[in-house]
């Protein structure tokens, strides 16, 4: 049985859906990283192209290396690196000569400076007409914001995302404690240029995608919260009442908290029974129905709390459990290693890093039944690829030792970590 100390032997090659799609990316951060580590677990060949102080999100957490921080190496692995200064001309002519050899293109950078580089849309078409060219923008370039900066942050606040815990009784607006709207616009730069590219392979076309950040968040907090203000004139107000409520929560238990979902008639008729209090599911017309529940959750949720402090949490999970009825532990992340299924299954991996010594990293969740997606490349050290990866796009020894000398490449040396 795999387990969570398990190392693994990655594959020699890609053997996801992927494989045999190349895709340059030129993003840094989280957005544009997440969603090309999706594609390259998929087996694309990511080629990472970075300036030469590096990915920023490189310094980020704790770390062994100068620029090898946990975030970048979990976002950034199965793909290849290289350091080119594309404010020079012979570093954007070298992103042009791997954008000729590539099915797609992926940045986040303002359109105004990709303009500027003489790396737009229409300038790698011009090399590449077959090209998917993603552009991952903080707004719509349609609208008054396109040329605002965006953060996960900003993103968080304007979309209306950082309010909701104020829908749900909290004193002021908070942040979730996570790269989220980042992820999200990932989510969506990945599947976007999936479809883009399933659209060329029937037609031959490439084209120009733009993903923005704000949009996407909104379209999320605005599927679950317009509310009665999808109606016109509104019908109610905003929000989704069974998520607002703030009985909607971790129960504390006794002894500790547990999640527990009552949802549907037969689940609240179970719950009642295996406490002993029928006589509420037949007397008490708030929770008879799901259409009058609906009105109520507010009630349910805190009636839930109250019974369930009376028990310990492996109490309730064993009564809930022979019950039918839907409860978890809240675990902690450094549990979730340890987690029986997730053991089980051997999710969490721990692999020998070149540089960075053993390291634990997640595998891809979705399962091919033909096409396995895998981690099969370590995540690169800045420039570990520079040389190979010019070569590739046809440059001769000479030339690419020459773009090292003038600084506009960098190829990573070992033991240069620090």
């Amino acid at each position: 049985m795999p387990s969570s100390n398990t190392t693994p032997t990655p594959p020699a090659a890609p053997t996801g859906p992927l494989a045999g799609f190349r895709i340059v990316d030129m993003t840094t951060v989280l957005a544009g990283p997440y969603a090309t580590q999706i594609a390259a677990d998929y087996g694309a060949d990511v080629i990472k192209v970075e300036p030469p102080e590096g990915d920023v999100m490189r310094l980020a957490g704790a770390k062994r290396h100068h620029q090898m921080g946990p975030l970048f190496m979990h976002a950034n692995r199965n793909k290849r690196s290289a350091v080119l200064n594309v404010k020079q001309p012979e570093g954007r002519d070298a992103v042009l000569r791997l954008a000729a050899g590539a099915d797609a293109f992926i940045h986040n950078i303002r359109p105004a400076a990709m303009a500027r580089l003489g790396l737009a849309y229409e300038d790698l078409a011009r090399v590449n007409p077959r090209i998917v060219y993603v552009s991952l923008v903080g707004y719509s370039q349609q609208g008054p914001y396109a040329a605002r900066p965006a953060y996960d942050d900003l993103i968080q606040g304007i979309s209306g995302m950082a309010s909701m815990f104020t829908l749900c009784g909290a004193d002021e607006p908070r942040f979730v404690p996570a790269v989220i709207a980042d992820r999200i616009s990932g989510l969506n730069a990945v599947h976007a240029m999936l479809a883009a590219l399933l659209n060329r392979e029937r037609t031959g076309q490439g084209q120009s995608v733009e993903v923005p950040m704000f949009e996407s968040v909104v379209q999320i907090v605005l599927g679950d919260h317009l509310g009665g203000l999808s109606f016109e004139p509104p019908a109610g107000p905003p929000g989704y009442n069974r998520l607002t409520t703030p009985n909607r929560r971790p129960y504390r238990t006794r002894d500790g908290f547990i999640c527990v979902l009552v949802y549907t008639d037969r689940q609240w008729q179970n719950f009642f029974a295996a406490i002993g209090r029928s006589d509420i599911w037949e007397t008490d017309p708030r929770f008879a129905t799901q259409a009058t529940r609906t009105k109520y959750y507010d009630e349910a949720y805190g009636m839930l709390a109250q019974f369930l402090a009376e028990r310990t949490s492996e109490e309730w999970l064993a009564l809930l459990s022979a019950h039918d009825l839907p409860a978890v532990p809240v675990s902690r992340i450094e549990e979730l290693e340890h987690d029986p299924h997730l053991a089980a299954i051997g999710f969490v991996e721990t692999v020998e890093h070149p540089t960075e010594g053993k390291i634990k990293q997640v595998r891809p969740p979705p399962a091919f039944s033909r096409t396995p997606a895998g981690i099969f490349r370590h995540a690169p050290n800045p420039g570990e690829h520079t040389r190979e990866l010019l070569a590739e796009a046809g440059l001769a020894p000479d030339q690419v030792e020459a773009l090292l000398a003038r600084g506009v490449a960098h190829q990573f040396t070992p033991g240069s970590e620090d």
